[in-house]
């Protein structure tokens, strides 16, 4: 039963750190793609190629630790169900498949835009307009890959049907989130304090803050989780917004314009 119960803690940690990951590389390395304009695009890519890069390579953690977490769960529920283990395993081993050469379409824009001696023969509004179709198929390609992750999200919904009714299901998994994203709410309706980075870290520190109760104070209800989630996005996301710098509203207006 222990080696069972350690087991369990793996993969939950496994699972956070991927959220984690994955909200970073969602919030902090996105928004380089202006859509209809090939030249904004290959813009923000120069501009901020060490971002873009880093970006990347969030993407081939993120995947790995999918790969980790899968190979947990599977020796976690062969004894229960070997077929649906399997079955959970070849649904995940595609998605990841997909999404490593769905990396190589990111990749390529940062050699399009690279201004390499080959490409001279390009103008430059031609590699512009690669590059932007390059990052619309990677696009193509995560939304490809997220039907996987959509069964593999099935076979996880299936095995929870056995936890009890639907609705406490529900209120048990969603309590890890559902405080945190109520913090966020609060700060951006009931302030004009906050900022987007201090909701950002807010929500980040809500969902570790979470899952940190769930793992060492077990004697604490999850019903519980929501009113912790929430205090602690509030608190750290204003601490972080009366800290940070404030945007000038004009300058964002007049570069917004040009």
């Amino acid at each position: 039963m222990n080696s069972i119960r350690a087991a369990a803690r793996r993969a939950g940690a496994l699972y956070f750190l991927l959220l984690i990951v994955g909200l970073v590389d969602m919030f902090g390395f996105s928004g380089f793609m202006v859509p209809g304009d090939a030249t904004a695009t290959g813009r923000n890519i120069s501009a901020r190629e060490l971002t873009y890069r880093i970006g990347i390579l969030t993407d081939l953690v993120t995947l790995l630790l999918f790969i980790v977490l899968i190979v947990s769960l599977y020796h976690l529920l062969k004894g229960v169900d070997k077929r649906h283990a399997m079955l959970m395993v070849l649904f995940v081993s595609v998605g990841v498949t997909i999404g490593l050469v769905n990396v190589l379409n990111k990749i390529a824009p940062l050699i399009l835009l690279s201004g390499a001696d080959y490409l001279s023969v390009f103008t430059k509004p031609q590699l512009d307009a690669l590059a932007l179709g390059f990052l619309r198929l990677h696009g193509s390609g995560a939304n490809v890959a997220t039907a996987f992750w959509g069964l593999f999200a099935c076979f996880v919904a299936i095995r929870a049907a056995n936890q009890g009714s639907l609705i406490e299901v529900v209120n048990r998994y969603g309590s890890y989130v559902y405080g945190s994203l109520l913090g966020v709410f609060i700060l951006a309706i009931l302030t004009t304090r906050a900022t987007a980075r201090g909701a950002f870290w807010g929500l980040i520190a809500g969902i570790i803050a979470v899952f940190t109760v769930a793992t060492e104070l077990s004697w604490i209800t999850y019903l519980w989780y929501n009113l912790i989630g929430a205090v602690v996005v509030v608190v750290v996301g204003m601490a972080i917004s009366f800290v940070s710098p404030r945007p000038n509203i004009e300058q964002v207006a007049v570069s917004s314009q040009s």
